[in-house]
């Protein structure tokens, strides 16, 4: 085929009338013809391409119109492996907007008569992107016997294996049969991989044949990278969690046996696979980690190993002596290392390590102030440490940054040291009340610290009150400065003007003022006509932030003036400009909870509130919001604990699923309900799952423990 015929009616096409990600495609004709045509300006074209029609995975109506010019191009011979994978992408996609459900895949399918032809290309790398391709439009008509064909015609391995792989995904029985005599060490690595694919995705019993293939194979990066599938890129990784989640006892122990062993092995790349899959499985498994842990211990030492058991947190105490051990080592940056994961896994042990190393282990320092610390988890209260912080802040007031001079400012890292080291001392409290007089000298240069100030001022006496008191009015202006004044000495007047200068600069700042008034309830009255103006400015268009800010000033105002005719049509108004826009559904949330303060003051908002009950996210929320101000009489419980139900299986909003269920109490649950509600909390399958955040088995545990009360009191 000629170019010129692979591009017969491009011009013609009405483009302007379908859109693509950024709206009408009038751009595609020319994308298309630069990127057929090769050269310098291809890749860019291609990546325009991706980024219109396939926008993050996101397919358009522009997409339909635009595969039968890109099925032509492939058959031109013109960027056919590229144009290959763009139809594959295409038709994978599940995620469609403006389009008829399936129209993308169909017009992909549509196109099989000339994709067929590549299956047999000279080209290796042609054949294989044309079995993913063909694999993808779930075709069984035409698709599966040509792949099938091929599949027994092809002698490259990497092309065998992107062919089952496709097999699999258009005939799951058929292939799984193919790959039984595939997985011997006999065959290419990624031939055998992909069989071992075929098995696990089609929720065939995991074998001794499957296990001993895998273990063969590692490490197995290598080999998956010479497939399309991006789903098998780590394949260790993939495969334990597919195995986790099955759910049963019996592929539970597969998954883990197989972690277990390769954690144990000799080659230092296994271990790194292993320690990725590792870290997989002790997301989405609470036994994974009681399991791993001893063959994990060991490893402390490697980078990944130490992240991962700080993860784990107390749960790896058992590796405590080997940090211990490394965080005394001369090398500086490993022990750093070393101790920041010890204060994630054993915090006692690690203050006085931290103590007698301040200046020299920042990674340390910042796991052991880490802000989303919890009120009832703070870093142990440690004599030696709390002097070693006192040290470092007096150096701290003593400094001028360099070209800063008299400024009363800091560089960032000043600042953020200085920061850790404050936010230690507000965790410790009136524990840290030796630590006032450093606060204090520390204040003009950052502000921060008058709320560690306060914090542990609790309990002082009259002279070292005053001494405080002193300092922070120096530096009143500032709103959190003048709030902790207000918390210590009850003074009002600085939090006024801090509060109305906050409100007049905008951005965070009003959002800080709106919040610090609200806290005053009735005392704020003087300042209830500044909120007022506020909530009447004029905005060019509702925007998050502007949606937030006026749901904000409604309830400050509520809780200063209590008008209910005045914050209610603020607060519908705020649901209303919610409704449909996938942008505010958490502001929405946000709003059905927070309206509680009403109470029955807030009932006309009953309709608004229930109109939430359908969406998962946002569900608890409204339970929350209509318990509180909506008629009794009027609510289904059996249908609110259902939707908030649904919220945890689905993990949409647990924390509010969690607080939706204990407000509604124990006559809201039917049998069934409680049987399901038990199997979250019993199941081994976590509730939070978070690859990245340290907290994330703590807050698990503390949401499974929240739930558990909701069965305790049910019986």
């Amino acid at each position: 085929m000629e170019l010129s015929t692979a591009f017969a009616g491009l011009d013609a096409h009405p483009w302007a009338t379908v859109n693509h990600a950024y709206g009408p495609a009038e751009d595609l004709p020319g994308l298309l013809r630069t990127f057929a045509e090769g050269g310098e300006d291809a890749e860019e074209a291609l990546e325009e391409l991706y980024s219109s029609i396939v926008h993050q995975g996101t397919v358009y109506a522009a997409s339909v119109d635009a595969v039968p010019y890109l099925a032509r191009i492939a058959a031109c011979g013109r960027e056919t492996v590229d144009a290959l994978r763009l139809l594959g992408c295409l038709a994978q996609s599940e995620d469609e907007y403006d389009v008829e459900p399936g129209a993308v895949r169909a017009a992909v399918t549509a196109q099989l008569p000339l994709l067929i032809a590549l299956l047999a290309d000279d080209d290796a790398a042609v054949r294989q992107a044309a079995g993913w391709t063909a694999g993808h439009t779930r075709d069984t008509r035409t698709a599966l016997p040509a792949v099938r064909a091929r599949l027994a015609a092809e002698t490259d391995p990497a092309v065998r294996a992107e062919l089952l792989t496709a097999y699999a995904r258009l005939d799951r029985a058929g292939a799984v049969a193919e790959a039984r005599a595939l997985l011997g060490p006999d065959t290419p690595a990624p031939l055998r991989l992909a069989a071992v694919f075929a098995a696990l995705d089609a929720g065939e019993p995991w074998l001794a044949a499957h296990r001993d293939a895998v273990l063969g194979l590692l490490p197995a990066r290598e080999t998956a990278k010479s497939g399309y599938a991006g789903e098998h890129r780590e394949p260790l990784r993939t495969i334990v969690g597919t195995l986790l989640g099955r759910d049963t006892d019996a592929d539970r122990e597969s998954a883990l046996a197989l972690l277990d062993a390769a954690l144990r092995d000799e080659r230092p790349e296994v271990r790194a696979e292993a320690l990725w899959a590792a870290d997989r499985a002790c997301t989405l498994s609470r036994s994974a980690p009681q399991r791993l842990i001893p063959a994990i211990a060991p490893l402390a030492a490697d980078w990944a190993a130490a992240q991962l058991l700080g993860k784990l947190g107390p749960a790896a105490r058992e590796a405590a002596p080997v940090l211990a051990e490394l965080a005394a080592q001369p090398d500086e940056e490993a022990a750093d290392q070393a101790l920041a994961t010890l204060v994630l896994v054993a915090p006692r042990a690690a203050a006085p390590l931290l103590a007698r190393a301040v200046d020299r282990r920042p990674r340390a320092m910042r796991r052991a102030t880490q802000s989303h610390a919890p009120a009832d988890a703070p870093f142990p209260f440690d004599p030696e440490l709390l002097a070693a912080v006192r040290g470092r802040l007096a150096a701290k007031a003593l400094e001028r940054p360099e070209g800063r001079k008299d400024c009363g400012c800091s560089t960032t890292e000043d600042h953020n040291d200085t920061a850790q080291l404050v936010h230690l001392l507000r965790q410790w409290g009136p524990q840290a009340v030796e630590a006032l007089p450093e606060l204090c000298a520390v204040l003009p240069r950052f502000q921060y610290a008058a709320t560690a100030i306060t914090a542990v001022a609790v309990g002082i006496g009259p002279e070292q009150r005053e001494q405080a008191a002193t300092a922070l009015r120096a530096d009143a202006r500032k709103l959190f400065v003048a709030q902790a004044l207000h918390e210590l000495t009850g003074e009002t007047g600085p939090l006024f003007a801090a509060a109305e200068a906050a409100l007049a600069t905008g951005a965070r700042d009003v959002d800080e003022g709106i919040r610090v008034l609200a806290g005053l309830g009735p005392a704020a009255a003087p300042l209830a006509p500044t909120l007022r103006t506020a909530l009447g400015r004029t905005t060019d268009r509702d925007t998050t932030p502007e949606v937030d800010t006026d749901l904000a000033l409604a309830l400050a105002l509520w809780r200063i003036a209590g008008d209910a005719a005045e914050v209610v049509p603020v607060l519908a108004s705020v649901f209303d400009r919610c409704e449909g826009e996938r942008w505010f559904h958490w502001t929405a949330a946000r709003a059905a909870r927070e309206i509680a303060v009403l109470g029955p003051a807030g009932r006309p908002l009953t309709a608004r509130l229930q109109a939430l009950l359908d969406a998962p996210a946002q569900a608890p929320s409204a339970v929350l919001g209509l318990l509180a101000v909506a008629d009794p009489a009027d609510l289904d419980r059996t249908r609110l604990a259902e939707v908030a139900l649904r919220s945890a299986e689905s993990r949409a909003d647990l924390k509010g699923a969690c607080d939706a269920l204990r407000a509604l109490g124990v006559a809201a649950l039917t049998p069934e309900q409680h049987d399901r509600l038990a199997a979250l909390v019993t199941g081994d399958r976590r509730l939070v799952v978070s690859e990245f955040d340290h907290a994330m088995i703590r807050e698990d545990e503390q949401l499974r423990a929240a739930l558990t009360s909701v069965l305790d009191r049910t019986g």
